[in-house]
């Protein structure tokens, strides 16, 4: 009976040494797969920090800024524009020009917050005259401003240093842009005067000009163009003198073919009054314009000579 119990006791306590031991077992596999976990959270940690510093978010991001005209109703090309621009992934937004100041002002904030655009000006009438006038305020402030297109503005201005590209779409001669102190970029005056189908009313909607527009502003948008530059602005002062050339003509022209019509005019008569001056010569004789009927008897070779040379008889036979 006491071995019995005896052999029991063994057993129970192989047993209870046994579930020990599994527990145990148990323990020390929760135990490592825990610290494989923080192992791997440890590595993967500094991997993603790295990551983000090797490869910071910009917060820069191209945009287009529109300005109407008067009354706010006469640009709506401008909101076509916007669309168009919109339709290519950039922002764009359409102001009035009263509120310019107010624009420049959220520009200057956005470049100190980090934003560096590129920024893009475009207008039309007062609001073109307003573009020109907010790139010279955000050159005070030392903000770059990529491309500036002016729909037909009202006056004459000077692209500021700041500016890298001006395209000014007009139809007035006197609203040509002109290159300001300390600009180097890119300016190009194009005169629409010669086509008939655009005034400045319509200017802005027209849709030859707002796909000029639209390839040079998404190229300024992506940075295939008007990109910071140094040195003098050689495209812009190489293509004013030409325009210059190529259109100065026109007007020139007709002033210089009346004096030679004229000029033609005046030498007619005088050949005409060369045979007046030979004739009376033949009459009064005089001996210093001989020399003009010796020259024209030659010709009395002809047949001629016998009607000259009648009167001279005659004339020896009263004397």
């Amino acid at each position: 009976m006491s071995a019995s119990l005896k052999i029991d006791g063994l057993a129970i306590g192989r047993l209870a040494r046994g579930i020990q031991l599994q527990r145990t077992a148990s323990k020390l596999r929760r135990f490592l797969t825990g610290a494989a976990i923080i192992a791997g959270l440890g590595i993967a940690l500094p991997v993603t920090a790295q990551g983000a510093k090797i490869a910071p978010q910009d917060p820069s991001h191209p945009h287009v800024y529109l300005m109407r005209g008067l009354m706010n109703i006469f640009s709506l090309g401008m909101d076509q524009l916007a669309t168009q621009v919109a339709r290519n992934g950039i922002d764009a937004t359409v102001y009035n020009h009263s509120v310019a100041e107010t624009v420049v002002q959220a520009i200057a904030q956005k470049y100190r917050g980090g934003d560096h655009g590129p920024y893009i000006l475009v207008g039309h009438s007062l609001g073109a005259d307003a573009v020109m006038t907010m790139a010279a305020q955000l050159n005070l402030q030392g903000v770059p401003v990529a491309l500036v297109v002016p729909f037909d503005g009202t006056g004459s201005y000077a692209a500021p240093g700041n500016v890298s590209c001006v395209l000014n779409l007009t139809q007035r001669r006197y609203a040509y842009v002109q290159a300001g102190a300390g600009f180097h970029g890119k300016l190009s005056n194009v005169d629409v005067s010669s086509d008939t189908s655009v005034d400045h009313f319509t200017i802005d909607k027209s849709p030859r000009l707002q796909g000029i527009a639209l390839t040079a502003i998404l190229q300024a948008a992506h940075g295939q163009s008007c990109r910071p530059v140094g040195g003098p602005p050689t495209v812009a002062r190489a293509k004013e003198p030409q325009i210059a050339k190529e259109t100065a003509p026109k007007e020139i022209a007709p002033k210089e073919i009346a004096p030679k019509e004229s000029a033609s005019k005046e030498a007619a008569p005088n050949k005409s009054a060369s045979p007046n001056n030979s004739a009376a010569p033949a009459k009064s004789a005089a001996p210093a314009k001989s020399a003009a009927p010796a020259k024209s008897a030659a010709p009395a070779k002809s047949g001629a000579p016998a009607k000259s040379a009648s009167p001279i008889v005659s004339s020896g036979s009263q004397g």
